[in-house]
């Protein structure tokens, strides 16, 4: 069994994932007010690849060819589709509906690990924690508007929380190649990169100017640097410390630190129906913490080394 000191790691490396994504919706919403979605995805990815570079100068080698398809999968995946998707359903329906559908990753990652990768199926404390987080999850996201469900935009979310659910299985994968995990990262960035460039050549008017002026290009760095390049590292070593499952049910805490962060950012009144639903979604969490879907394993896992 992996020693506390080790989980002790991934929950903390989960737990700096979690912190910041959850507050990268003020970052975008500030920033879409001048650049598309698809300069934004591309400007924060470039920023997170040349500072992984930075980080660790130095080319990653593999030691079979066929592993970077591997690496290609999860660029394709976890850069590139996912976050293509998940902009389509934010033109298609509200933020809030897509923020509940997204949450429901964690559910197709336990689908998927036992369906391909023959893991052992969570006992009734995952599921019922799943119900009581999502049930705090719609308090927290609904509890000023009406739900209005655009089929459109709710498709698309549940195909990006499909396509999120891939990446956190492919990432184990990954990680499990024991390679230094800034490489990996970086790998992982690079084919997302790729997949972009149609995108960007029919849909990226270049305004050096726009970009370059101190409102954009703070909340640039701040995506690029923390939510991309700090961010999935973080992500991909709790992955491979936690297992895919335990790391992507930390999902849940998102909403909850976009309602403090509203609360304190931009002063949205944190209601009795906004606390319940907090206190129900970190409940939730807690009790699909506790399963055995995955085995606990001696093995070296990717690294920082």
């Amino acid at each position: 069994m992996r020693n506390n000191k080790s989980l002790r790691s991934g929950q903390a490396a989960a737990l700096v994932t979690i912190l910041i994504w959850g507050t990268t919706f003020i970052s975008t919403k500030v920033l879409l007010n001048t650049l598309s979605p698809v300069e934004i995805l591309f400007l924060r990815f470039s920023i997170g690849y040349l500072a992984l570079w930075l980080a660790a100068p130095r080319r990653l080698r593999l030691t079979e060819g066929r592993q970077e398809g591997l690496f290609a999968l999860a660029g394709l995946c976890g850069v590139t589709l996912y976050y293509g998707f998940e902009n389509l359903a934010l033109s298609a329906t509200r933020a809030s509906n897509v923020g509940v559908i997204i949450s429901i990753a964690p559910f197709f990652t336990v689908l998927f690990s036992t369906a391909f990768l023959k893991e052992k199926r969570p006992g009734l404390r995952f599921f019922l924690g799943f119900v009581i987080a999502m049930a705090g999850i719609m308090l927290i996201s609904f509890h000023q508007d009406a739900v209005e469900l655009h089929p459109l935009g709710a498709g698309l979310a549940v195909i990006a929380a499909m396509i999120w659910a891939v990446y956190c299985l492919l990432s184990r994968r990954i990680s499990e190649l024991g390679y230094n995990v800034l490489l990996a990262t970086r790998r992982t960035f690079f084919y997302g990169l790729l997949f972009m460039l149609p995108l960007v050549y029919t849909q990226f008017p270049i305004r050096i100017q726009t970009i370059l002026s101190p409102e954009v290009l703070f909340n640039l760095v701040f995506l690029g640097l923390g939510a991309s390049a700090l961010c999935f590292v973080t992500w991909n070593l709790a992955v491979g410390i936690l297992g895919s499952v335990k790391t992507s049910v930390t999902i849940y805490i998102v909403p909850v630190i976009t309602a403090v962060a509203s609360a304190l950012v931009l002063h949205e009144p944190l209601t009795a129906k906004v606390i319940l639903g907090l206190a129900l979604t970190l409940g939730g969490l807690v009790l699909s913490q506790n399963t055995n879907q995955e085995k606990e394993k001696e093995e070296n896992y990717g690294t920082l080394e």
